[in-house]
């Protein structure tokens, strides 16, 4: 039986200035599951993030989040709904003057009235969770890309969220820090029951992360693949999806 769907998107279209970016997307997400947006560069992948969680308003369609529209959310509801979501932005968006620990207590700060020594055993229990237990008391500037996706990631579980949004996790990282990486975020999923919607464009960690992905297209402007990405790379008679999963140059 499968899982409860926790975020479902209809019929979305995404348009600036007049210039369609996609239109007609509709996919359901279900409750743990990693859920991985992919495609190429220029195709929408992390402009549909942000229309998921709220930051862009829809051109048409709507999306829905643990049953509550996005679309026009504001005052408690909008507050009550970024604390039940946890965002990691490709940089990992860490402030530079905070410690990691003061980072990753940022959102506890803003949305709980917990203490300042609780925030402090939240944040480094978050940060044990990735890997960065040693780490609470060091500067962004003092650690690597890698770890500052980690750090990242720390923060946006801060709040206990049952959904994680990552934006291309993988950006700028080696193959062995990506796939350590990629590692823990199946632990997270598996051990948490947290549900992942990954941005991503990296094969590997699509290959080792997605339970279910589509795949926008910049010239359909739209979906043209949903399902087990293993299933798409073997069985797609698509020649684009073919092409992105075995690295082949298009005709």
């Amino acid at each position: 039986m499968p899982a409860e769907t926790v975020i479902t998107v209809t019929d979305l279209a995404a348009r600036f200035g007049g210039r369609t970016i996609f239109e007609h997307v509709s996919f359901e997400v279900r409750r743990g599951e990693v859920f991985v947006i992919l495609g190429g560069s220029g195709c929408g992948k992390s402009t549909l993030l942000k229309h998921m969680i709220g930051l862009y308003p829809p051109a048409e369609g709507r999306v829905e989040i643990l049953g509550q529209h996005v679309e026009g959310l504001a005052g408690e509801a909008r507050r009550d709904m970024l604390r039940r979501i946890g965002v990691m932005w490709q940089s990992g968006a860490l402030f530079g003057s905070m410690t990691l620990a003061e980072n990753v207590s940022v959102p506890l700060e803003e949305h709980t009235d917990l203490p300042e020594e609780a925030r402090a055993l939240v944040a480094r229990a978050k940060l044990g969770l990735v890997g960065l237990g040693d780490a609470a008391l060091r500067l962004p500037a003092e650690i690597s890309g890698g770890m500052a996706k980690r750090a990242g990631i720390a923060r946006a579980m801060a709040l206990d969220p049952p959904i994680l949004f990552l934006d291309e996790p993988s950006a700028g990282l080696d193959p062995i820090t990506s796939a350590g990486l990629d590692r823990l975020i199946r632990q997270l999923a598996e051990e948490l029951g947290t549900t992942f919607v990954v941005v991503t464009h990296e094969l590997q960690s699509i290959l080792a992360i997605g339970d279910r992905c589509i795949m926008l297209d910049k010239e359909a402007k739209g979906m043209i693949a949903e399902g087990d990405p293993r299933v798409l790379r073997d069985t797609s008679e698509n020649p684009t999806v073919r092409a992105f999963f075995r690295r082949e140059a298009m005709e």
